[in-house]
C-alpha cells in the first residue's frame, strides 16, 4: 500500500526525471505505449521445464554464489578501511 508521500502526480522534474504528457509521447516517431513482456519461447512448453527440485537446487546454488561474492566485497571494503577481515570484525570475543 502506498503512502500519501508516494503520490507520483506530485513529483517534481529533476535531472533524472522528466514528466511527459500523453500527447508528447504519442507525437514521437515510432511511439508504442504497449507494454508486453519478452517471452522465452523455450519456456512456453511446460512439459520441457526442469523438475521443481532441479529449479530449487539451481536457485540455491545461484544464491550461495551471490552471497559468497557479497561476502568477498564486504571483506575487501573492510580491509580497505583498515578494519581487518570480516570474520575478525563480526565474530564476538570468546570468554
Amino acid at each position: 500500500m502506498r503512502s500519501e508521500d508516494d503520490d507520483r502526480s506530485k513529483r517534481v522534474e529533476t535531472e533524472r526525471f522528466k514528466a511527459y504528457t500523453y500527447e508528447e509521447l504519442t507525437a514521437r516517431d515510432k511511439a508504442n505505449l504497449d507494454i508486453t513482456w519478452l517471452r522465452d519461447p523455450s519456456l512456453d512448453d511446460a512439459d520441457n521445464l526442469p523438475a521443481p527440485e532441479v529449479l530449487a537446487a539451481e536457485i540455491v546454488e545461484d544464491l550461495q554464489a551471490a552471497l559468497e561474492e557479497f561476502a568477498a566485497i564486504a571483506e575487501t571494503l573492510q580491509q580497505a578501511r583498515g578494519e581487518g577481515s570480516a570474520e575478525e570484525v563480526e565474530a564476538p570475543a570468546a570468554d
